[in-house]
């Protein structure tokens, strides 16, 4: 059987050129919902010229850390944890704590854990900006603004 038509793939300097600027607004969004739609643009899975290996995602800006809502009781039972290397040195912090102290670091983390684990994957956590409040400094770039769903 012979195939008619190969896949077509992105070469790098035509994923770097069609590369978009994108707004994302985390007030009364779920985290995982809007740390997963937010991996896919990284990632431009929702691009048709998605490429695996290639970083064809677009520059996510995401404002309004500090309003992303945890459902059920994870604010006081989602733990995270993080190791110094040394013999009991395992440092346990709930989700609660994070969004109060440092919110940008909760979205973060949340979006870190669905990219791919190489470095593509360091390569495209690059691209996302995360910011406490409504202000953010990319606005010379113009991004295009894209709402999460909500559930339901």
């Amino acid at each position: 059987m012979k195939l008619t038509e190969q896949t077509a793939s992105v070469s790098r300097e035509d994923a770097l050129r069609g590369r978009q600027w994108i707004l994302v607004d985390a007030a009364g969004c779920p985290l995982g919902r809007l740390a997963a739609r937010v991996a896919s643009m990284l990632r431009g899975k929702d691009r048709p010229d998605f490429t695996p290996n290639q970083d064809c995602g677009d520059f996510v800006v995401v404002v309004n850390a500090q309003k992303v809502e945890l459902t059920g009781a994870k604010l006081e039972q989602k733990a995270y944890y993080r190791h110094s290397g040394y013999p009991g040195g395992i440092r346990k912090t709930t989700a609660g704590r994070i969004l109060q102290s440092k919110p940008e670091r909760l979205i973060e983390m949340a979006v870190r854990g669905m990219l791919p684990k190489n470095r593509l994957g360091r390569q495209l956590f690059t691209k996302l900006k995360v910011y406490r409040g409504s202000e953010h400094p990319h606005a010379a770039q113009a991004p295009a603004q894209v709402t999460v769903k909500r559930q339901g």
